[in-house]
């Protein structure tokens, strides 16, 4: 079942998402056409079990599909790569409840789309705030980077409670009490990533997945870094498929493997490791084009900001760390 999946993902990259990838990045918007080829396919389910409608794949199983999606047009993937977190969780509730028999089954066949608002409880600063009020919570704050918002039927939803963190899985409706800002990025901005303001927004106990505290939840993060470093070298092997054989092709392998075998304690510098490829890999590509790199008609340049893009996202201060001392900013430690 895992073969016939790859088989199919690697044809949908090459065969229809990297021919259009310039047109969508340039466009504003991913095309829902775009989604619905991931939803006939099956990806969706990519991160639930049988019994609801996905696929019932480990991560092992799901990063070579997520590599090979994000090498075919990095912003459909992305946007449907933030599904994940929505859908897994609306699966592990417990069945009966108002939240699975509303989203599970819909989220693990592509009925319905999910989102997440979460990147901003790794800032040192909390900016998302739930105060218990009732039979419910109250939300007061923003959640800066919310990908997919036109999109997407949920979205997973964390706000700080005082050292604990209030989990929700919400419908993606704007509301007087829950608007959106677009913001414009300098890759994968067809993405449509907006600011989530919330000004008293109120959410039932039936909307709540968990209440976790943050060292617990932060713990359980760290186990999840493989992923994103998938998307990462999605993109670098398009770029060294373009570039044609050299000796990154071997680092290439070689951070892929790396990354697959890490251990939690290793993962945010085999992420490291992936992302400095991932530089080098669509800088090469753009140096040996020449001028036509430049243009918008050309894959280079989009590939080389989808490579700065990937740096960020999903980082965390030890694999910020990492990336700097790999890109010569920072002593290297022994």
């Amino acid at each position: 079942m895992h073969a016939e999946f790859l088989s199919a993902a690697q044809q949908l990259a090459d065969g229809v998402l990297f021919e259009r990838a310039l047109d969508v990045d340039a466009s504003g918007e991913v095309p829902a056409g775009n989604l619905d080829l991931f939803r006939d396919a099956g990806f969706y389910g990519l991160w639930t079990p049988r019994e609801v409608g996905g696929c019932g794949f480990d991560e092992l199983e799901r990063l070579p599909i997520l590599e090979t999606l994000a090498g075919g047009c990095l912003t459909t993937a992305f946007v449907w790569a933030q599904h994940g977190g929505g859908s897994a969780n609306a699966a592990r509730m417990p069945s009966g409840s108002p939240l699975h028999a509303r989203w599970a089954r819909a989220l693990a066949t592509g009925q319905a789309r999910s989102g997440v608002a979460f990147a901003h409880i790794l800032r040192p600063e909390p900016c998302l705030f739930a105060e218990r009020s009732g039979d419910g919570w109250v939300l007061r704050g923003v959640a800066p980077f919310v990908t997919g918002w036109g999109h997407i039927d949920a979205v997973l939803v964390a706000a700080h409670e005082a050292d604990r963190l209030v989990w929700m899985l919400l419908p993606a409706d704007e509301a007087p009490t829950l608007t959106s800002q677009r913001l414009r990025l300098a890759a994968v901005d067809s993405s449509v990533t907006v600011e989530l303001h919330f000004d008293g927004h109120v959410v039932g106990d039936d909307d709540v997945v968990e209440v976790i505290d943050y060292e617990d939840w932060l713990s359980f993060y760290r186990t999840g870094l493989r992923t994103n470093g998938a998307l990462m070298l999605g993109v670098a092997g398009r770029a060294l498929k373009l570039l044609g054989p050299s000796p990154l092709d071997t680092e290439l392998d070689a951070a892929r493997t790396a990354l697959q075998a890490a251990e939690v304690e290793e993962m945010p510098d085999r992420r490291a490791q992936v992302g400095y490829i991932g530089v080098r890999a669509t800088s090469a590509l753009v140096s040996s084009v020449g001028g036509r790199a430049i243009t918008l008609a050309h894959h280079a340049q989009r590939l080389a900001r989808e490579a700065l893009f990937l740096l960020v996202q999903g980082q965390t201060a030890d694999i910020r760390s990492g990336h700097l001392r790999r890109l010569g900013a920072t002593e290297s430690q022994s």
